[in-house]
């Protein structure tokens, strides 16, 4: 299905579960698609929720970014979401930048149709700084300019992607089909991304929210979870072994089993 913002902007979703079901609601990261979502979709289904993957602009079959592109602008195209289907009681989960666009959402929107958020292996600020070294690895001040400047660098850290064997697999499976090519609004979305700091809004979140790690995440040390739970009034932090950045796809039966008792709580 898809539905359109005031704007014109069309987004696209993915919907399983039962129509009266709790909503919970997923937001990919950067130029994944809503297949990125693939084992989690009937696992929440099948709990009884009622479960929407949604593809923001650059994001699987949906039209391109357009320039200017910002998280808040993001975050203003999820409020369309939930405001045209009237969703109440929601979960917004996250996953990379998908979980700062959460963020974003709190901040612009507020949490009145909000039940609790899901951040999966996101830090709340990408720059490392003398009070937070939970950034993305090898990202700092001297750097602030231009470390993103063609797209995320490789940092050489976590697991070699080759020697993770069904976690590969699985991997590719729910990544097929994502465009590769990055285009200069996208860059514009990382850059904004990337100089954000989040943790004033985590600080004054008032819902529950869950903070996934993987332990071997290729982007930032798994300190992050713990760190960002202990700024928000509501906060719980959970690290997943064996698991890497897309830590939802690698190990899909550990994070489904933690989203789901979470959810239950």
């Amino acid at each position: 299905m898809h539905l359109h913002t005031a704007d014109g902007v069309r987004l696209d979703l993915t919907e399983q579960g039962p129509a009266d079901g709790r909503p919970v609601v997923l937001l990919a990261g950067f130029k994944a698609a809503a297949t990125s979502w693939r084992f989690q979709l009937p696992a929440l289904a099948g709990a009884g929720y009622r479960v929407l993957a949604v593809d923001l602009p650059g994001h699987g079959a949906t039209e391109p970014m357009a320039p200017g592109a910002t998280l808040r602008r993001r975050a203003r195209d999820v409020g369309a979401v939930l405001e045209q289907l009237d969703l109440r009681d929601v979960t917004l989960v996250g996953g990379s930048m998908g979980g700062n666009t959460v963020w974003a959402y709190v901040d612009e929107v507020g949490t009145e149709r909000l039940r609790s958020v899901v951040i999966v292996d996101q830090t709340p600020k990408m720059l490392n700084t003398d009070d937070w070294p939970y950034g993305y690895y090898g990202y700092d001040e001297s750097n602030r300019d231009t470390y993103f400047a063609e797209g995320p660098p490789p940092t050489g850290r976590g697991r070699s992607v080759w020697l993770r064997g069904m976690r590969t697999v699985r991997l590719l499976r729910a990544m097929a089909g994502g465009a590769r090519d990055i285009t200069d609004p996208e860059l514009e979305v990382l850059a904004d991304h990337a100089t954000a700091d989040w943790r004033p809004v985590i600080a004054r979140c008032d819902v529950p929210a869950l903070f996934v790690a993987g332990a071997e995440s290729e982007l930032w040390p798994s300190g992050h979870a713990a760190a960002a739970a202990r700024l928000a009034p509501r906060g719980t932090a959970a690290v997943i072994a064996k698991d890497g950045h897309a830590a939802n796809i690698e190990q899909p039966a550990a994070f489904n089993r933690g989203l789901l008792e979470f959810l239950a709580g």
